[in-house]
């Protein structure tokens, strides 16, 4: 059972994430993110990367942390890799970025995945001294789960021989139980590296069911598919409470302070998402009775 300190202090460390095309649809990040919060800038297939350079030089200007996505399967060379990423440090600043494999399932050129574009060397050639990797607590249905898992540990062992900053963001899931024991897994195959769990933001049922099919959640997936099946609830907004309350009190008995945060992925509007959560941050919210969930309150609502 959590308590409402454990669930304020789950969101003092956080990231979320946008798209340029939802970006491009922000007025202001300052309004409605702290200054120096992290802002991943997705990189979907078909992307255009002067989009993508250009979202972080908004976001560096509006006194965000630009985190860009590097997809390996998006890369048709490592001449283009070289420019890419000094483009990003030399118009946006960039210091630090999610390296990953991509959604594409044959590559444009030599990079097949985010191991490849890291044993460059150029990141730290071009001053990118911080580095997310993907994480998959339920797996990915791309990727054989021990080709996961060893490419998971080849990641955090390049980090460590290079003294490099690295940690782990996971793809969202919405039960927290996959995540204690995939983060399990973890300690017991040495991997120390911090870890960022997705969680997604306030959404309906229907576009949240979607964005789980696209991006091939596993078991936690049960959670929005038995509530799918009332077709009344389709449009009935769903929020991460439950798993945010169970991510919390995981938080409080981490000792080994391995649960670094959470990464906000925002389906359901890139305002409301933050709306809902600055509230949270604030303790605008009451327990339910069993203390496996929340709820905002009015005066959060209000504001």
């Amino acid at each position: 059972m959590a308590t409402a300190s454990q669930i304020i202090a789950l969101t003092r460390d956080y990231s979320i994430e946008t798209t340029p095309g939802t970006a491009a649809k922000v007025e202001s990040f300052k309004a409605l993110l702290p200054a120096g919060t992290c802002v991943n800038v997705t990189f979907l297939p078909g992307t255009d990367y002067n989009d993508t350079v250009a979202t972080a030089r908004r976001l560096r200007d509006d006194g965000m942390v630009p985190v860009p996505h590097i997809a390996a399967r998006s890369i048709p060379t490592q001449a283009a890799l070289e420019t890419y990423l000094g483009r990003l440090r030399d118009e946006a600043g960039v210091t630090q970025a999610l390296v990953i494999g991509g959604g594409l399932k044959k590559p444009l050129g030599v990079f097949d995945a985010a191991i490849q574009l890291l044993e460059t060397g150029l990141f730290e050639k071009h001053g990118i001294r911080k580095i997310g990797v993907a994480g998959h607590p339920e797996g990915t249905p791309d990727i054989a789960p021990d080709e996961v898992k060893r490419h998971t540990l080849a990641k955090a062992k390049w980090a460590a021989d290079r003294g490099l900053s690295m940690y782990l963001v996971t793809q969202f899931c919405f039960e927290a139980d996959p995540v204690m024991a995939w983060m399990k897994w973890l300690a017991d195959n040495g991997v120390a590296l911090p870890v960022r769990i997705g969680v997604p933001g306030p959404a309906s049922i229907k576009t949240l069911l979607r964005f789980a099919q696209e991006c091939g959640i596993g078991p936690s997936m049960r959670v929005i598919t038995r509530q799918a099946a009332n077709i009344a609830k389709l449009l009935t907004v769903q929020t991460p409470d439950e798993l945010m309350a169970g991510l919390a009190e995981f938080k409080a008995q981490d000792t080994a302070g391995r649960l670094d945060g959470i990464h906000l992925y925002p389906f359901g509007g890139f305002a409301k998402t933050c709306n809902w959560f600055n509230a949270v941050k604030a303790g605008h919210f009451a327990l339910d009775r069993s203390g496996t969930g929340f709820s905002l309150v009015e005066t959060a609502v209000a504001s």
